[in-house]
């Protein structure tokens, strides 16, 4: 690490970016508010995906995927969804581009080629989720359904910092309908129990588990759990979240099902997730002014051998010995 680091004493905020970069975990884009994860930092968010998804078939989950793209009225569909992230959308309005007669070699939108529908890319999975739940369910024989999605999302983000908030990001998003209204508290409390466990006993960074405010809830929850993490300057950082949604998805995209005494009803639902953030917790949890620190499980390079010598017939002795260990 270089030694030109700015140390967290002098500028906090300064020494995380200049520190993510140069460990060599992203840089930013050619894209406004986007970054790329270069290699060595996307090796430790492929650990961290690993252990999460581990943790969530555990509980009886399964993985599946679903589109990038919301219709418009679908996504407002849910109102209260759809208002909290208005100002955040990114929306297609075209789906080609033409030679610009004016400015030979620029293109230009094609004005023939207007949707006839607008397209939000996902800020979030719910509206084009629940849209599809309502085809899946009918019985209470197929309850409860718990999916979970690896995927990208997009919030047209004005501030950004590497890792922390970005206009696109990685994630999991997980959304899970029920029978009753018990069980998907339940399973809202079980999944902030899930994300604190990894975080402390996988990254161990310390979390405080508790409600969110009516203020900062989830647009279109009825409570919103939460794992907040101190870092090193004092602030919190919320680092994980999952929502009880109550029948509010379910009612607007008629999701129902026929319970045993063959009565319809709306089902119940959750909505939960972890994203890239939290390699920007890692970070500021565990590093310190000389540069990167990671905890053993979430370190690509375990152990570096730097050998000592003096003759090349020492360094060759040395590296007999290096070889053998590295490849057992």
């Amino acid at each position: 690490m270089s030694k030109n680091l700015t140390t967290r004493a002098e500028d906090y905020s300064k020494w995380y970016n200049e520190l993510v970069v140069k460990a060599d975990l992203a840089e930013n884009s050619g894209v406004r508010g986007c970054m790329v994860i270069k290699p060595y930092g996307y090796a430790i968010w492929e650990k961290m995906q690993a252990e999460l998804d581990r943790m969530f078939k555990e509980t009886g989950h399964s993985n599946a995927y679903f589109p990038l793209f919301v219709p418009k009225s679908m996504f407002e569909a849910e109102e209260k969804n759809a208002e909290g992230f208005a100002k955040e959308c990114a929306i297609v309005t075209h789906y080609r581009l033409k030679n610009d007669e004016e400015r030979p070699g620029k293109l230009m939108v094609d004005p023939n080629a207007k949707l006839e529908e607008e397209l939000i890319v996902r800020p979030t999975s719910e509206a084009i989720i629940w849209s599809t739940y309502k085809g899946w369910v009918q019985s209470y024989r197929d309850l409860p359904l718990l999916i979970n999605q690896w995927a990208n999302v997009v919030r047209w983000e004005m501030r950004t910092r590497l890792f922390l908030r970005t206009a696109e990001f990685l994630w999991q998003e997980g959304h899970t309908a029920h029978a009753t209204r018990q069980e998907a508290i339940e399973e809202s409390e079980k999944m902030m129990h899930v994300y604190a466990d990894f975080a402390q006993n996988f990254m161990a960074i310390p979390v405080i588990k508790g409600l969110k405010t009516e203020t900062e809830r989830f647009a279109g929850a009825d409570e919103t759990y939460c794992i907040e993490a101190l870092m090193q300057d004092g602030k919190a950082l919320q680092a994980g979240t999952s929502h009880f949604l109550g029948q509010n998805f379910a009612k607007a995209f008629d999701v129902k099902f026929a319970n045993k005494e063959g009565k319809q009803e709306h089902v119940w639902g959750t909505s939960w997730g972890v994203s890239t953030r939290l390699m920007g917790a890692l970070v500021m949890t565990h590093s310190d002014d000389k540069g990167l620190v990671l905890p053993p499980n979430l370190a690509p390079i375990q152990v570096v051998i730097v050998p000592i010598y003096k003759t090349d017939e020492q360094f060759d002795a040395i590296s007999g010995q290096v070889n053998v260990l590295t490849v057992e």
